[in-house]
């Protein structure tokens, strides 16, 4: 942020008033100068308006849309990256080629008894490609359930899914040696890093887990590691859980839900999109969860930047 005006405050932000007499220390150095310089200007930031904030993001040519602590994080990570970027050049290498949306649709019945088993009824998956912050390619199947082969009109009129259609899929080996197949094609884990992305922790943790057993086949370790997008906004926006559904989250960012809610395929598309907004307001999305031992665990965001392997399609067990 070269310069600006705060309004009422009357506060400019300038690169003579906050570059400070020494601007030469030790990188990642939290007592050099340019921290100092975040600091103050983040103060500013944090007492201009609505509208001020808007302002500045328009003639930033940055995204406007979105609720005040948003515009506010927005603009922070943008004067934040250039300080930085003058200080000393990010290595763009470092990050996932590509983000692998996945939201899966699983059977289920109105209230969802706790004896009832879900099976996964729709695969997909969308390609985000981190450079090009686009939507590369979208894969979906629809998965024939094996247990309880007749969905249950709640079922039905959620997400859409007809009986007919799973009828005529395939069961759930099939279509993840689908998946995998798709994923090889696109040279995921050999000549692509990438990391699978989902919205909250149930889609691997449960559906995924509690399906692998329903097929007899062991949990695919393409999965076992992936990034929780509620988490993800919640620590970056900084705002409680319960403000992290997909619907509010797309409200909160200035967008409108696009498509049908419960297609699995529209699920992800718009889980990509909230994706997309976050690496553009400087978020670096990183794997937080993860399973071992068929149990959900927290990954700490101080641990390495990995990607996933290359997909292999799991062992059958008894």
């Amino acid at each position: 942020m070269a310069s600006g005006t705060c309004g009422r405050q009357h506060c400019r932000i300038t690169d003579q008033e906050t570059n400070g007499k020494n601007s030469t220390a030790r990188s990642n150095d939290f007592s050099d100068p340019v921290y100092k310089e975040i600091a103050i200007t983040n103060g500013y930031i944090n007492r201009m308006t609505r509208d001020e904030l808007r302002s500045k993001l328009a003639e930033f040519k940055l995204e406007t849309r979105g609720v005040k602590d948003v515009l506010k994080k927005r603009l922070k990570n943008y004067y934040k990256k250039q300080k930085l970027m003058q200080k000393e050049p990010v290595n763009g290498d470092s990050y996932y080629d590509y983000i692998c949306v996945v939201d899966f649709e699983a059977t289920c019945e109105e209230g969802n008894p706790p004896e009832f088993i879900h099976e996964i009824i729709e695969f997909p998956v969308v390609l985000l490609n981190t450079r090009t912050l686009e939507i590369e390619d979208t894969f979906q199947q629809y998965v024939k359930p094996e247990m309880n082969p007749k969905l249950s009109n709640f079922c039905i009129s959620l997400t859409g899914i007809t009986q007919d259609i799973v009828d005529k899929a395939d069961t759930f080996p099939q279509v993840l040696q689908n998946v995998i197949e798709w994923m090889r094609q696109r040279e995921l884990g050999t000549k692509y890093s990438y990391s699978m992305l989902t919205d909250g922790s149930w889609d691997m943790s449960k559906f995924l887990n509690i399906q692998c057993r329903i097929s007899h086949i062991k949990y695919p370790s393409f999965a076992k590691k992936w990034i929780n997008i509620r988490k993800s906004y919640g620590n970056f926006y900084k705002v409680p859980r319960k403000q992290t559904k997909l619907t509010i989250m797309l409200e909160q960012l200035g967008m409108n839900y696009d498509g049908r809610p419960h297609s699995g395929l529209d699920d992800s598309k718009n889980i990509a999109r909230i994706a997309i907004r976050m690496l553009q307001d400087g978020c670096e999305l990183r794997v937080n969860e993860r399973m071992h031992a068929g149990q959900l665990m927290t990954v700490s965001s101080s641990a390495p930047l990995e990607g996933a392997p290359a997909p292999q399609m799991p062992r059958y067990r008894n």
